[in-house]
């Protein structure tokens, strides 16, 4: 154990404990308890006004929205007349620091994913959208660079093109690597066909929000860095995602969100369908209501599932940030089930969360509805398939070639765990934790 992380460890402690001896002392033991108590309230409310946001249309929807800006505003006012703003904001700052402190006490180094040394592809052949990303591929200059590299590059010239095909044909014709400049839907066809026949798979990070990119550790600002790995690259070997007969690399959801992008007019005006369709979605009427089967257990009526190719960090279970790593052989699973306002003001308790919320790591997951089919969407594309639809885990299935030089997947920090921390901060330099 690293004399580093046992400082952080007592760090957290320290400005944990000044952050309460702030309250007492400056506000007395009754001001504080009426402190928290208000900042409880206020949480609550507002949970219990965006839900009643979400699910109503009109008036209510409106007046709600009101209550959403009031709340916090309601109790920020409460603290500034009895003069304890400044208290909050230095107690919040301390508290903050003191869970950072923790966080990155508790996290652990880890290696990142065993590398290969492969010799470079001889003849690599890569499919580039050159609308993805606002035109990334041109900007970047991407299909001249890599031909100049020796690649074989098809850009896409229509909007009808059998991605598939081209990539089954090249193979045919000799290729020894596949890779695509593209959004990660595009990305999961041609990786797929690639750990169907074995052959590695090169991510060129070209298009819009690049998860799939930022989870190989690639660099998303210049997409033309991954061709480095044509010349001077190592091979990592990664698990793929399958939902039927699919093949998924980011995640698989189901319910509120694959329902809204399911409607022609999302495309056009997403802000205005959302939330045109997510009352009757969120209430059970706008489509069939999901069970989910996992782990031995079965959840009736989430309104949203999301299954993932590994588990995303724990700060990040809504799947917007990054997956710590992608060779744990499991899928990251994630419920939200949420009954009423109720049990939306419960959110601001870890019981009430751990109630309404449920996130487990597998092997396998099974969704089912009560319709022949259920809208799913499968890295941001929307299908329909069905049910009951099957995800699994493929560990090991991709052999994916990176460049030797690369930004690399930040660390993830794992949830505050104060006995944990206890013990890291009491800890002598010899002990383990």
């Amino acid at each position: 154990m690293s004399s580093t992380r046992r400082n952080l460890a007592r760090l957290a402690f320290l400005a944990a404990a000044a952050a309460v001896v702030l309250l007492i002392v400056v506000a007395g033991l009754r001001a504080s308890l009426g402190m928290l108590l208000a900042a409880v309230l206020g949480s609550a409310a507002g949970l219990a006004a965006a839900w009643w946001f979400l699910t109503h249309r009109g008036v209510q929807r409106w007046l709600a929205g009101v209550v959403v800006v009031l709340a916090p505003l309601t109790v920020t006012v409460f603290y500034a007349r009895n003069r304890l703003l400044w208290v909050v904001i230095l107690f919040g700052a301390l508290w903050a620091a003191a869970v950072m402190a923790g966080r990155r006490a508790l996290a652990e180094e880890r290696d990142g994913p065993e590398e290969f040394e492969t010799p470079a592809p001889r003849h690599p052949y890569l499919i580039m959208n050159p609308r993805s990303g606002g035109g990334k591929v041109e900007r970047f200059r991407l299909a001249e660079r890599a031909r100049a590299l020796g690649a074989r590059v098809y850009v896409i010239d229509g909007p009808n093109v059998d991605v598939a095909e081209l990539a089954r044909q090249a193979l045919r014709d000799g290729a020894d690597l596949l890779g695509v400049a593209g959004g990660d839907g595009t990305q999961a066809l041609v990786a797929g066909i690639a750990a169907e026949h074995g052959v590695p798979f090169l991510v060129i990070s070209a298009g819009t929000r690049n998860h799939f990119a930022l989870d190989l550790g690639l660099d998303r600002e210049d997409p033309s860095t991954c061709l480095d790995a044509l010349t001077d690259g190592v091979e990592v070997h990664i698990d793929l995602g399958r939902i039927g007969d699919r093949t998924f690399v980011n995640n698989a959801s189901f319910g509120a969100y694959a329902t809204v992008v399911q409607s022609p007019a999302y495309r056009d005006d997403k802000v205005g369908t959302t939330l045109d369709l997510l009352p009757a979605t969120l209430a059970g009427q706008n489509g069939p209501a999901l069970e989910l089967r996992v782990d031995g257990l079965t959840v009736t009526g989430p309104q949203a599932v999301l299954v993932s190719n590994n588990p995303y960090a724990t700060a990040d279970i809504a799947g917007l940030g990054h997956r710590p790593r992608l060779d744990q052989g499991t899928l990251g699973v994630l419920a939200v089930t949420v009954r009423g306002t109720a049990d939306a003001a419960r959110l601001v308790s870890g019981r009430g969360r751990a109630r309404s919320v449920l996130i487990r790591s597998v092997t396998t997951a099974v969704v089912d509805a009560g319709a022949p089919e259920v809208p799913v969407g499968v890295d941001g594309e929307s299908i329909m398939m069905p049910t009951p639809v099957t995800c699994e885990i493929r560990p090991a299935a991709l052999r994916v070639r990176v460049p030797r030089r690369r930004p690399g997947v930040p660390p993830a920090l794992p949830e505050m765990d104060w006995t944990r921390l206890r013990r890291l901060a009491l800890a002598n330099r010899r002990s383990t934790v």
